[in-house]
């Protein structure tokens, strides 16, 4: 793949041979404003799987924070890397000086293998990060917020299918039981839910056993996605649907966390054909994104999640409008980001 292949503003390759750095950064766009997206700290194969995630990661970063009514363009970073062996803080600081070199082009935040202790050390060399403990005037866990997000727009969902906000009566299958999934979970079992679930660590496994008993627990996640479940939330890693996993789903909604859930183009088409409704993740995992950019105005936790409820309302227009121009939610929400960016963007362009 080109590093153009997407259209980015900007891709930056960060590399200090004495902590053992290999990052990139990839702008997609700055319409709206500074590019925002979380550092995603991962032992790839490759600098070319890298590459590959860290831009489909940064595009769709530009269209969550257009549909969350976020005044931020999409960006994100990946460091290559074992996070339990490779990071450090002399890593995690020159990264902080490759982020500070790029001006407020972008602002980071956590993501899979960082944690908001890495915000407070990224931030000893940067102000363009979010997501950093409360002890240092951050919000703490975007996790909270990305469930309850994830959440609201399950309620959404399931009033558009079955005519009830509620998941009450209802068998979910949570793929990944990390950070988000346990909040999800407790938010389904509170709202009456049924929940099957897998993980490939026996920590998050043994957290479920020992907290939600009554919790469900499958073998892998080709089982649960093959189980008797009325709803998929896909919570860990994205690529989890695909030509192989679609055929074999039985649940009637697909709404989860993880990003980039989609295999390739052309899935949302197989699950229409199969009557599956499918929200697209940069939609309803938006919860996160919110909560730490509240942070750049000063953290306020109501409000942030004032905003996440909101999700609920965009789910139920994108369900809409793809009902009422017959194309899938993917396509009807991305015309909707899209719209946004061009509108709000264009303003730019009236000198001030």
């Amino acid at each position: 793949m080109g590093v153009f292949t997407n259209n980015h503003e900007q891709v930056v390759f960060c590399h200090d041979r004495q902590s053992g750095l290999r990052a990139i950064i990839a702008v997609y766009s700055t319409a709206l404003g500074p590019s925002l997206g979380g550092t995603r700290f991962y032992p790839y194969a490759s600098e070319e799987d890298a590459l590959h995630d860290v831009l489909d990661l940064s595009r769709g970063m530009a269209y969550k924070n257009a549909l969350a009514g976020l005044d931020l363009g999409g960006g994100k970073a990946v460091i290559w890397g074992d996070p339990d062996k490779d990071k450090s803080e002399a890593l995690l600081r020159a990264y902080g000086r490759f982020v500070q070199s790029l001006g407020g082009r972008y602002y980071t935040a956590c993501d899979v293998g960082t944690y908001v202790q890495d915000m407070d050390v990224v931030a000893k060399e940067t102000r363009y990060v979010t997501g950093r403990s409360e002890s240092h005037g951050g919000a703490g866990d975007s996790s909270v917020l990305t469930a309850y997000g994830v959440f609201q727009g399950l309620r959404a969902a399931a009033e558009h299918r079955w005519g009830t906000p509620t998941l009450a009566g209802r068998r979910v299958g949570i793929a990944g039981l990390g950070k988000v999934g346990k909040h999800l979970t407790r938010h389904l079992l509170e709202d009456g839910a049924a929940v099957v679930a897998t993980d490939v660590s026996e920590r998050a496994l043994g957290w479920a056993r020992s907290t939600h008993p009554q919790v469900d627990l499958v073998d892998s996640s080709e089982a649960l996605i093959a189980a008797p479940i009325d709803v998929y939330a896909p919570c860990a890693l994205g690529g989890a649907l695909n030509d192989e996993t679609v055929p074999l789903l039985r649940a009637k909604i697909v709404a989860g966390a993880a990003n980039n859930q989609l295999a390739h183009p052309g899935v949302e088409k197989l699950l229409a054909e199969r009557d599956v409704l499918y929200v697209p993740d940069y939609v309803v995992n938006s919860g996160g994104v919110i909560q730490v950019a509240d942070e750049i105005e000063g953290f306020n936790f109501a409000r942030a999640k004032e905003r996440a409820g909101r999700i609920y309302d965009t789910t139920k227009q994108i369900l809409q409008l793809a009902d009422a121009e017959g194309v899938p939610p993917a396509l009807a929400a991305d015309r909707l980001a899209e719209r946004r960016m061009a509108e709000v963007g264009r303003l730019r362009t009236i000198l001030v």
